[in-house]
């Protein structure tokens, strides 16, 4: 399976292409908008494609031709307005969905925010940034792709423990990047993934027993 991580340079993003560089079952391009990104995959020997999520779509289903999945994992980040985070986390990803229509990728991974499909647990102090996860994870689940939406929790820069809780409905938490990288990887092919959305914190289970119990 050839895999097209949307926003690959950033934290999750990294993790997650090196770790399907390095699977047998899967080959992974990274999708980047700058040069000196592109440089950075490249050297690494990872097939790279330059494409703007504030492009056109018909760009975006060019950058995924030939591939059998989408993970998209971009965001506009905290220092940006949130102008960004409506046209990068909303539109962006409402963008990826159609080009993956467009192109005929019918799996698709998306990361959302911990509790975004439940308004009365948005943190008021970024509440746009939920509503753009909020509406972007409805514009995917009413599409025809074979998805999974993945909400984590705050997200760590410690390393991964392999362990995890998965489930529909958590109220708080937090997780390592590392391991929602790896979250990730093993939902591609778990069957009771498919069309289910979740929140993701640290927990005690292997993800793949997570994964499996959802």
């Amino acid at each position: 399976m050839k895999v097209l991580v949307v926003g690959a340079n950033g934290q999750i993003g990294k993790h997650l292409t090196h770790l399907l560089q390095d699977h047998e079952a899967y080959t992974v391009k990274a999708m980047v908008r700058k040069e000196e990104q592109a440089r950075y995959f490249e050297n690494a020997g990872i097939e790279t494609v330059l494409a703007d999520l504030e492009g056109a779509v018909d760009e975006l289903a060019q950058a995924a031709q030939y591939c059998q999945a989408i993970v998209f994992a971009a965001g506009s980040g905290g220092a940006t307005g949130y102008d960004k985070t409506l046209l990068i986390d909303l539109d962006g990803a409402a963008k990826m969905i159609e080009a993956a229509e467009q192109a005929h990728v019918s799996r698709f991974i998306l990361v959302s925010a911990i509790q975004a499909h439940n308004r009365e647990s948005w943190n008021e102090k970024i509440k746009p940034y939920y509503a753009a996860k909020h509406y972007a994870d409805q514009i995917l689940r009413s599409s025809r792709l074979s998805y999974t939406i993945i909400r984590p929790g705050g997200l760590l820069n410690e390393p991964g423990t392999g362990r995890i809780t998965a489930a529909e409905d958590i109220h708080s938490g937090s997780i390592p990047r590392e391991d929602v990288a790896s979250t990730i990887l093993l939902s591609l092919d778990e069957e009771n993934t498919f069309r289910r959305s979740f929140d993701l914190i640290a927990g005690d289970s292997p993800i793949s027993e997570a994964l499996s119990s959802i």
